[in-house]
């Protein structure tokens, strides 16, 4: 009589996938030169689009309550549209400046570990 306890299990090659995928979110390792300089493109690309996205929402927003007093909606006066419509327009106007603002500063700040990092990979 044969005593087989032994408990064998193997995993498919999805689940094997799933698996170095989770470990590897766990696993400490270091950043290489190239990921390095894609994050830093990164930063600068995306520096100024949160504070002008912010700026042209709220004055998309203020605008909209401008269109709403000139659509009836909340009760007409045409001085409460003309104020709201022409506050929205004022606040949607510096959103683009202050993307490129921002951005400039960023690209200034950054420039030359981006060009250090790029030349250290184009050589090697």
């Amino acid at each position: 009589m044969e005593n087989n306890n032994a408990f064998t299990y193997q995993y498919s090659a999805k689940q094997s996938e799933e698996v170095a995928r989770i470990r590897d979110r766990y696993v400490d390792r270091e950043e290489s030169k190239l990921e390095m300089l894609r994050r830093l493109d990164s930063r600068v690309r995306m520096a100024g689009k949160i504070p002008a996205l912010c700026i042209g929402v709220i004055g998309c927003l203020i605008f909209g309550v401008g269109m709403c007093f000139g659509l009836d909606v909340f009760g007409g006066a045409d001085w409460l549209t003309l104020a709201f419509g022409g506050a929205g327009v004022l606040t949607m106007l510096p959103a683009y400046p202050v993307y490129k603002r921002l951005s400039k500063k960023e690209k200034a700040r950054l420039a030359p570990e981006i060009l250090q990092l790029s030349g250290e990979l184009m050589q090697g």
